[in-house]
């Protein structure tokens, strides 16, 4: 069995692994970038360092986390190319149940999706479906790289 993080994007329930999960965050000032690439909604501070946020809703739906009571931050571990992790913030609505799952009990959705890579196989509950958002591939390369770029030595 694992532990899941349920959350929402629209009327539909996705899943992250909660050990993916650094932690759960209220929402809290953001510092919008002009010109940032889609779904990227700007950056938080995190005890004192800057951290990308994605805003799930408008990467996903094409608009934005509604301030609601259950829009959370969900700091996760985010690996980038090189398989070295980073602190990334997700915006997410109704960001407020765990759900214990066999992973196995996730199987494909038989739907491909070139533009959102992410959405991985689904599991049914007595509600409906859960998506399992897969981490690694949430963001396409340039965005994690624009995101996680490394300043060169002096």
């Amino acid at each position: 069995m694992m532990l899941f993080f349920l959350f929402r994007l629209g009327d539909d329930r996705y899943a992250l692994e909660a050990l993916r999960i650094a932690e759960i965050l209220p929402l809290v000032a953001v510092k919008r970038i002009p010109r940032a690439p889609a779904g990227v909604a700007g950056v938080i501070d995190y005890h004192g360092a800057p951290v990308p946020l994605i805003d799930l809703s408008q990467l996903a739906l094409g608009r934005p986390a509604l301030r609601r009571l259950g829009t959370r931050i969900i700091l996760v571990n985010y690996p980038d190319q090189d398989g070295v992790t980073h602190l990334l913030g997700l915006l997410a609505e109704w960001a407020t149940e765990t759900m214990r799952r066999d992973p196995a009990d996730f199987v494909a959705s038989g739907v491909g999706n070139d533009a959102a890579p992410y959405l991985g196989p689904v599991a049914a509950d007595a509600t409906g479906l859960i998506q399992w958002i897969e981490l690694e591939k949430l963001l396409p390369p340039s965005v994690r790289d624009q995101l996680f770029k490394q300043p060169a030595a002096a």
